[in-house]
């Protein structure tokens, strides 16, 4: 891997996702033994002026304590570590897993404890007071997943993650400022219609700041307002397994009927809790780059011409929104490739077959990019 392209992604990590300014303290979390970055990333940190602190954490490792320690335990883990995270101004979380399905033995009941009074009472601060950024990093392992060689896949990887950002910011306002004029969207296919109200709710996007890769535009439905079925047609890991061909049926916003491969235990994942069979999210993934899933929700959400519900917790919190202890992300294509559709904003067609057919929104097609 030419070190140079590290260097370049450090730097923009530190001074566009996050803005590290001088004497702040940022938390570098490594799910698994990535060096090259996290070097590049402490350098361009102490340049900016900024405190890194670095943590590695071993699912493997994870797994083991998740299957045999106390509830006792965990909130002591979590009390420790809110303490740390309570003095950071910025953290980033680099993904390197060798292996995305360690902790696919684990219980369902204990991850979801796990997830409640662990992961949610640290995190809690840092949602809502700090800089932060969720990145991949391209190992042999996330080159697999994506059925490509290593030397592709890190190709690829810093292509997209050194997108010019601000320019696809530009454009993607253009989305945000009509679904903020957009009452309902419908979303049609093969396999697919389903209806949803976004009347007065928030919108966002994501442009290089929370996430890397990065591309998409948000918005949070209503919460009792899904109605209709869609067929998922990309793979999806979450809670350590891989679920394919996901179909959900919606009855005021209720996921009334889930299948997939593992319908049992997507089916255990669904009654988490009250809020996890209804949908947080509602996201557009525009990144130009990015065209077909690699079994990562950082890259699959952001595919251009797709679209992508969140199963669980709307991201902002207020009226109508939906809370959850989980946020499950599930992509569909729309290009014609994988059996095109359509958008409809109001009854008027926005996106035909993964393209934007309304004028404001060309600019957002690939080949502007």
């Amino acid at each position: 891997m030419k070190d140079y392209r590290n260097q370049q992604l450090a730097h923009n990590v530190v001074n566009y996702s996050l803005c590290i300014r001088k004497n702040e303290n940022l938390l570098i979390e490594v799910e698994g033994h990535e060096n090259l970055l996290v070097k590049a990333i402490v350098e361009e940190t102490y340049k900016a002026g900024g405190n890194p602190f670095v943590t590695f954490i071993d699912n493997e490792i994870l797994a083991i304590q998740l299957k045999q320690c106390t509830s006792e335990q965990i909130k002591l883990m979590s009390t420790f570590d809110q303490v740390r995270m309570n003095e950071m101004d910025a953290y980033l979380l680099i993904r390197a897993d060798l292996n995305t399905n360690e902790l696919n033995d684990v219980d369902v009941e204990k991850m979801d404890y796990y997830w409640k009074n662990y992961y949610h009472e640290v995190h809690a601060h840092r949602w809502s007071n700090t800089k932060w950024c969720i990145m991949s990093y391209p190992n042999a392992s996330a080159a697999q997943r994506a059925n490509m060689s290593t030397e592709k896949f890190e190709d690829l990887y810093f292509k997209v993650c050194n997108l010019d950002y601000s320019k696809l910011a530009l454009q993607m306002s253009k989305l945000v400022d009509l679904l903020k004029r957009t009452e309902t969207v419908r979303i049609e296919g093969p396999g697919c219609d389903l209806s949803m109200s976004i009347k007065n709710m928030p919108v966002s996007m994501d442009a290089g700041h929370q996430n890397l890769p990065d591309g998409e535009v948000y918005c949070i439905p209503r919460k009792d307002s899904i109605n209709g079925y869609i067929s998922f047609n990309t793979p999806v890991t979450y809670q350590g397994t891989t679920f394919e061909n996901i179909k959900f049926t919606f009855k005021d916003g209720k996921i009334e009927e889930a299948t997939a491969n593992d319908t049992e235990k997507m089916n255990l994942i669904l009654n988490t809790d009250q809020g996890s069979r209804y949908i947080g999210e509602f996201g557009i993934g525009l990144n130009p780059y990015i065209t077909n899933p690699m079994k990562d929700i950082l890259f699959d959400e952001k595919i251009w011409g797709s679209i992508h519900l969140a199963v669980g917790s709307a991201p902002i919190q207020g009226e109508n929104t939906n809370l959850s202890s989980i946020h499950w992300d599930i992509v569909h294509i729309q290009r014609p490739e994988y059996g095109g559709g359509q958008l409809w904003f109001d009854d008027v067609l926005v996106r035909q077959d993964g393209y934007f057919v309304f004028d404001e929104l060309k600019g957002l097609n690939p080949e502007n990019f």
